[in-house]
């Protein structure tokens, strides 16, 4: 293999993208005449194809490095395991379908300014999807078919959705990072974007800000309210024939739907008062956003209600930047709990300071309450007034703790 040729197309990379240098050089090559072009696995080893070097430009050469360590640094092995275990999708052909969303979400803005884009690069607009989501939001609005067929040859590796192949090394073998210095890695990526953010694209920073502020575990903390949906007669279950009944095989020529749980509808409400500040209501919105994530990227299930002293419009979500976060009053969550209640949801999930009065009486549903950490509790009006803590029927976390 042309290591050279390999090694000054990285180098290339660096220049381009200066942030990625941690990564681009954490990765250990490993030459594989199984791979068709470069793949990675989750333990940060690169498989590169020589007779790929050997037919590749260095500038293209240097824009696959960048696109296949951006699929380790944004995570996309464990994100294709969870929602492969969630919509309950198995088999190489959903695999590859992760592996052409995941590239959709790196591909919309990881080239130019001097990074060339690779020949048979996947891109958003030629499955006609829009730039800028996310690849559990491409996951959901397309399916393999005729219009994916020139991107069957697509490997990117089981660093890129989570499946393992033949060519890889293993936990066991050599030269694999293990979990700390994947951390450590991601960390100092992070570092770099957010000291030089003019440059750097939205997709980039949006996982910067992510990495700074890990959001809260919300599968563990919602994991309550979707037992307690699905164990509800006539709630949080639904009919489906992708994996049929047990009860199919008393019944020759018979296919039976088996039961699925379904997500929990979840209400936000995020508090806008005056004694909130803008990095803390940007914090709520990275939390929503994981909130999404953890009832299966199902936005239709979610909605966000701003409340200072009264409940403002309650927002199905679309994107997470795009909500209106309307207030900066007074303080007083019961109007937004009146309201979010209104619509029956199976959980609420309250972002606030805590300086607020409660509602009196436990809601219907599950309750999560995410405090804003405050070194002292004071009020706007009164020095002296010293807040409730939230009541016992409410789990609570510190958001960014």
């Amino acid at each position: 293999m042309d290591t050279e040729k390999l090694f000054a197309a990285r180098l290339h990379a660096v220049r381009c993208r200066p942030y990625l240098a941690t990564a681009l050089f954490a990765l250990h090559v490993v030459e594989s005449r199984q791979v068709p072009t470069m793949a990675v696995d989750r333990h940060w080893r690169c498989y590169v194809s020589p007779g790929f070097v050997d037919r590749t430009p260095v500038e293209e050469l240097a824009g696959v490095w960048v696109h296949e360590v951006s699929h380790l640094l944004r995570d996309h092995h464990g994100r294709g395991d969870r929602f492969a275990v969630a919509h309950e999708l198995s088999g190489p052909g959903e695999r590859l379908r992760m592996n052409i969303a995941a590239d959709c979400e790196i591909n919309d803005d990881v080239f130019g300014d001097g990074l060339a884009c690779p020949e048979g690069a996947v891109l958003p607009d030629l499955l006609r999807l829009r730039p800028g989501e996310l690849m559990e939001d491409y996951l959901r609005q397309f399916r393999l078919g005729p219009h994916t067929n020139a991107f069957t040859w697509l490997d990117c590796g089981s660093g890129a959705d989570g499946l393992e192949r033949d060519w890889d090394l293993g936990p066991d073998g050599a030269h694999g990072l293990s979990d700390s210095e994947r951390d450590a890695v991601r960390f100092r990526v992070a570092q770099g974007i957010t000291a030089f953010p003019g440059s750097v694209p939205k997709g980039w920073k949006r996982w910067a800000e992510e990495a700074f502020h890990p959001p809260q575990p919300w599968r563990d903390l919602l994991g309550a309210a979707v037992r307690s949906a699905v164990s509800a007669p006539g709630a949080g279950e639904d009919y489906t024939y992708r994996r049929p009944s047990r009860r199919s095989a008393a019944l020759p020529g018979v296919v039976l739907p088996s039961l699925r749980r379904r997500p929990p509808r979840v209400v936000v409400i995020v508090d806008t008062s005056g004694s909130v500040s803008d990095a803390e209501l940007g914090s709520a919105l990275l939390e929503i956003a994981a909130i999404v994530r953890a009832v299966g990227g199902r936005r239709d299930l979610v909605s966000v209600l701003s409340c200072d002293a009264a409940a403002h419009v309650t927002h199905p979500l679309c994107r997470a930047e795009g909500i209106p976060l309307v207030g900066g009053g007074g303080t007083d969550l019961r109007a937004g709990f009146a309201k979010a209640l209104r619509t029956r949801p199976d959980v609420v999930v309250a972002l606030t300071d805590g300086q607020t009065p409660w509602p009196d009486t436990r809601p219907s549903c599950r309750t999560v309450v995410g405090l804003f950490p405050r070194e002292s509790q004071a009020n706007e009006d009164d020095p002296d007034y010293v807040p409730d803590s939230p009541p016992d029927w409410a789990r609570v976390v510190v958001i960014g703790q």
